[in-house]
């Protein structure tokens, strides 16, 4: 693998919406309308949303860069968020992790999700929660190798498109 994985820093916010809008359109941008997208992106993928986040402390982010110091991907993690009625308070999640189209499966995936089952882990076993889309057995596949398994689904909102998206869970590990 030729990327390098960092921790994202608040001075990362600007290339973390270019990355995450980019991944995001690459990955789904066919299922919305150009409104619903937009709207999305604008709510979720802006600058001052990762801005936001870099500066709470219970979030993580990272940042995989090839050899040019061009960000090829990336990864965020925090308290888990998911519409779960076994999720607890001090349950971690995986939010999001992305590779660009192009630098896909050379193991950037592999090296960011490391990252974020380090830091999610670094105090202990505990429940780690994920989702992933229906419809995408590929991330379900990676997933399971670390151990998580389906729990429940629930729609995944992008306007007035609902995507219908699974849950995953891997229980505290001794």
């Amino acid at each position: 693998m030729s990327a390098t994985i960092r921790r994202a820093t608040p001075a990362d916010a600007a290339v973390l919406a270019e990355l995450g809008t980019a991944t995001f359109v690459e990955t789904f941008g066919h299922l919305y309308t150009s409104e619903d997208l937009h709207a999305f992106l604008e709510e979720s993928h802006s600058v001052d949303a990762y801005a936001h986040t870099l500066a709470d402390p219970r979030y993580a982010l990272w940042i995989a860069e090839d050899a040019t110091g061009h960000a090829t991907g990336y990864a965020q993690a925090g308290p888990c968020g998911l519409p779960h009625a076994d999720v607890r308070p001090e349950d971690g999640e995986l939010k999001r992790l992305y590779v660009r189209a192009g630098t896909q499966n050379a193991g950037t995936g592999r090296a960011l999700m490391d990252a974020a089952m380090a830091w999610l882990l670094r105090d202990g076993p505990r429940t780690l929660w994920l989702s992933v889309w229906s419809e995408n057995p590929g991330a379900q596949r990676f997933y399971a190798r670390y151990g998580f398994a389906f729990a429940g689904e629930y729609e995944f909102i992008v306007g007035a498109q609902r995507d219908r998206e699974f849950m995953y869970r891997r229980l505290a590990q001794a």
